[in-house]
């Protein structure tokens, strides 16, 4: 079993030797459910994914981290699998399943051998249809959820850099508050609290279905309608519709961390909607300022002046606002101030000066490469659909939303960069290990 399952990771991670035209077919159910079907028969492979509209954004304040939550949850079983069952059906079928939350959205899938297609669906229909969600089950992922948590967060070094960027760039929108969530939350919610979260959000016309690789499609179609129309559309789930003031004075704030010895400087913006241009114009500035050892940082800071052990950057992209979020750890007697000077300095250069030509190629080279590489595998175009579905409105900017960074201008570069990368429009994180008394 073992090697059947490597075997199906290896085919389900194909690589296509260049980039290509996605082609889909799509359509709607009666009951709104969207479903995207993409043919590939270049593996015997299929991928049956669902992406629900909901995440941490959708939260009741005073119950954080239900979205996070839910994607343990709605593994616990259904009516017709048993609790404990679903992976071992997976894996008894030479399959792999997984999931994964962000603030907007929540996502699940399937990889299986292309004869079990069936199998798929049927599981995917289960969990919208008629999920078991009882108190074992949501007491049982409580200490799941504890624990992932104590990994992933609150014992790594640096783990709650994502967390407190976020609280303090935004006040009014739910994005100001952690995947994660607060755990007394979850203690405090009651089954029937978890039960009518399911039904307002796992529902049709909040989700699309992908079916991905190696399937027929008239026989994919019966499935999808046997399986999926008999589930009842629900009440469409209201838009967030929240708009935060714009940041006209430097933020600072400051947070222990007792996992850390070396202390950081975080300097991040809120930046626009991952739908805009502009959010794309700030991804090639991200990715010249930042990406890899031969970006302007790292080649100046850590490279040349070894005045840093790291410098970096992260966007978070996201649906109604993002954050471009840079950070550095100081090496030696080099202090975080210095740091932060350093990268001022770049980011100014950026305001006055064009980028040069080669390195303006530089950044289409990269973005042409990333571009590929997105959609150089099942999965990734499986997910991809999902998402430009659901986040952006259109799916087939899976096709054309390289010829929209193409067209970005030297010129556009700079002047966005003059309108988000500010002093005054930022915060800024001392990032410092805990004292002895904080500790205590």
């Amino acid at each position: 079993m073992k090697n059947a399952l490597l075997a199906l990771c290896a085919l389900s991670f194909v690589h296509m030797a260049s980039a290509q035209k996605v082609v889909f077919e799509e359509y709607t159910l009666d009951n709104g459910l969207h479903v995207i079907l993409h043919q590939d028969t270049s593996a015997p492979v299929i991928i049956t994914s669902v992406m629900y509209h909901v995440g941490t954004k959708n939260e009741n304040p005073n119950r954080t981290g239900f979205a996070h939550f839910f994607e343990h949850l709605l593994f616990e079983g259904t009516k017709n699998i048993g609790r404990g069952q679903w992976m071992k059906i997976v894996s008894g079928n030479g399959g792999i399943n997984n999931a994964n939350t962000s603030v907007d959205r929540t996502y699940y899938y399937e990889v299986f051998p292309s004869n079990n297609l069936e199998l798929g669906l049927w599981m995917e229909a289960e969990r919208m249809l008629h999920p078991v969600i009882n108190q074992i089950g949501v007491d049982t992922q409580k200490e799941v959820v504890k624990e992932e948590k104590r990994l992933t967060v609150d014992n790594q070094p640096y783990g709650n850099v994502i967390k407190e960027v976020k609280s303090h760039l935004f006040f009014k929108h739910p994005y100001r508050w952690d995947i994660d969530g607060v755990a007394e939350h979850i203690n405090a919610a009651t089954l029937e609290e978890f039960q009518a979260f399911n039904k307002k959000f796992y529902i049709p016309n909040n989700a699309v279905l992908v079916v991905a690789g190696n399937f027929e499609s008239a026989q994919a179609k019966q499935w999808i309608k046997k399986y999926f129309e008999p589930i009842k559309k629900s009440v469409a789930v209201e838009n967030i519709n929240i708009t935060e003031e714009p940041i006209t004075q430097t933020i600072k704030a400051r947070f222990e961390d007792p996992n850390i010895q070396i202390p950081g400087i975080v300097a991040a913006y809120r930046t626009p909607s991952m739908k805009t241009r502009d959010a794309r114009v700030l991804e090639l500035i991200s990715t010249l300022l930042s990406d890899g050892k031969s970006s302007r940082l790292y080649k100046k800071i850590v490279d040349d002046k070894k005045m840093a052990l790291q410098i970096g950057a992260f966007s978070l992209s996201q649906e109604d606002y993002g954050a471009y979020v840079l950070y550095g750890l100081p090496l030696g007697q080099n202090t975080t101030e210095s740091i932060l000077k350093e990268i001022d300095e770049e980011i100014v250069k950026l305001q006055t000066d064009l980028i040069s030509e080669r390195d303006f190629q530089k950044l289409q080279n990269t973005i042409e490469n990333d571009f590929v590489n997105n959609n150089a595998t099942i999965d990734g175009i499986a997910e991809n659909l999902a998402t430009y579905y659901l986040l952006h409105g259109d799916v087939n900017l899976i096709n054309t939303d390289i010829e929209m960074y193409r067209s970005i201008t030297r010129e556009e570069i700079r002047s966005v960069a003059k309108k988000y990368l500010n002093p005054n429009q930022r915060l800024l994180l001392d990032y410092v290990p805990a004292t002895e008394k904080s500790k205590n």
